[in-house]
């Protein structure tokens, strides 16, 4: 005997298909890729977008690089306009009295002295940094490798923003001292 229920039950299973065919939602991709943007983006410009994890380098009008990229903790971020002043390979890295002040126990060698960390394969500021100024003054943020590559695509450091090594020496090559940063 055909039912209402045999119907239902029918009808719902046919639909199954079209719903497991149904776009699925874009999964997030760091791999550097060329990409349209806005054109009010200038070639040169850096543009961060901390709620989606990409770090934009505009190419020329209306295409950039995108780069998957880790931003600063709640509270913790960068946002404006800043110029990249000074570049570093392998730099030298010390937390800030305030990140010391925050968690006493992770930067314990580091209170109560002035070590600073030598560059290497263990700095938190991995391969390279970028660092930013605003009207010739260091802001403390930096554009920098990681050692913690799981950390991309995720907002997680102290407010820097924090790409794949091998990323970031390919941005490192590509953008001049004096390049603007916007971080939206």
């Amino acid at each position: 005997m055909f039912t209402r229920r045999i119907f239902l039950a029918g009808t719902a299973a046919s639909m199954l298909p079209g719903i497991a065919s149904a776009k699925k939602a874009v999964e997030y991709d760091p791999t550097p890729q060329f990409v349209r943007i806005k054109k009010q983006f200038v070639p040169g410009q850096l543009l961060v977008a901390p709620r989606s994890f990409y770090l934009y380098y505009v190419t020329e009008p209306r295409k950039a690089i995108r780069y998957g990229c880790g931003v600063g903790k709640a509270g913790l971020e960068f946002t404006g306009t800043a110029t990249i002043d000074v570049k570093k390979e392998w730099p030298t890295w010390r937390p800030t009295d305030e990140m010391i002040e925050r968690d006493p126990v992770a930067y314990a060698k580091f209170k109560d002295n002035d070590y600073v960390q030598p560059g290497g394969g263990d700095n938190p500021l991995g391969a390279r940094a970028l660092y930013l100024f605003q009207n010739g003054v260091d802001t403390y943020f930096r554009i920098h490798g990681t050692t913690q590559p799981q950390t991309i695509g995720r907002a997680v450091s102290n407010g820097c923003i924090r790409m794949l090594n091998e990323h970031v020496i390919d941005l490192y090559n590509r953008v001049p001292i004096g390049t603007v940063v916007t971080v939206v």
